[in-house]
């Protein structure tokens, strides 16, 4: 029995995993730096036709997710109806996860290829680790970023 159990957690741990897969001419949409040059800070919103599109970190990535309308022009696209699957990379892993899921650290003394931004992590207690020992000031989840602290990360006042 045990054998099944740990037989059928390794295949769905397969059948969910996801690769957030680039080169070394792949650019971030919002600052357009490589990110190969950054994995650990790579995201990803895959839309509803298929397409991919690539951020060189967390913040560039709800940068989009709050306005896409603000790339209308390249991907036609209205609001999160057109998002199909949103990454992030685990900063503690560097395994791609599901960023509806996961836990971002605001306020550490970690950078971003962008500056300031929101560390994910799959897990509350990886997050909590990583804040203690970086000085972050919260954790939140998903739904708790919001395009305020965004604008702030980016410096606006």
């Amino acid at each position: 029995m045990g054998k099944i159990f740990i037989a059928l957690l390794l295949f769905s741990s397969l059948l969910f995993s996801h690769e957030i897969k680039f080169d070394k001419n792949s650019r971030g949409l919002v600052r357009h730096l490589k990110v190969y040059k950054n994995p650990s800070w790579v995201s990803e919103i895959i839309l509803a036709d298929g397409k991919r599109v690539l951020f060189s970190s967390p913040k560039g990535m709800f940068e989009f997710y709050f306005h896409p309308a603000g790339w209308y022009s390249l991907y036609h696209l209205k609001g999160e109806s057109d998002f199909k699957a949103i990454y992030v990379t685990d900063f503690k892993t560097s395994k791609a996860i599901n960023a509806k899921g996961a836990f971002f650290v605001f306020g550490s003394d970690i950078t971003s290829p962008g500056g300031d931004d929101l560390v994910p992590f799959d897990s509350y207690k990886a997050a909590e680790e990583f804040s203690k020992k970086h000085h972050g000031s919260r954790i939140l989840s998903f739904k708790e970023v919001s395009y305020g602290l965004i604008k702030f990360l980016n410096g606006a006042q």
